[in-house]
């Protein structure tokens, strides 16, 4: 059973390992992690605006999202999101999903 440690309330969006949505390189993730081009989705990661970081939402980090219906469940923190972004994550799904947006949705680190 996983304990918490701690919640926050954020905007969650969607993103795509697509070189337009991250980088020339857009099958490996901030901390290394490499992403199967057939199945990003099922990896269940997402990747945290850096304002998080100092929170304990690092990299390999376990979460528990609520409020995105679908996406709701346990993630791992295996990206980091451009400095423009404050109190949001990026869901990484598969590339054929090309929209989703959430206000005030739960993300608890767990431990």
């Amino acid at each position: 059973m996983s304990k918490l440690l701690i919640y926050i309330l954020v905007t969650a969006t969607v993103y795509n390992a697509v070189p337009e949505q991250t980088d020339s390189d857009p099958l490996i993730t901030a901390s290394g992690a490499v992403i199967e081009a057939c199945c990003p989705g099922d990896h269940r990661w997402i990747a945290v605006s850096r304002d998080l970081e100092s929170e304990g939402f690092v990299f390999g980090a376990k979460v528990r999202i609520t409020g995105t219906g679908e996406y709701d469940g346990i993630w791992t923190v295996q990206d980091r999101m451009h400095s423009r972004w404050i109190r949001r994550i990026d869901l990484l799904v598969d590339n054929h999903i090309s929209y989703g947006k959430w206000h005030n949705v739960k993300l608890e680190l767990l431990k």
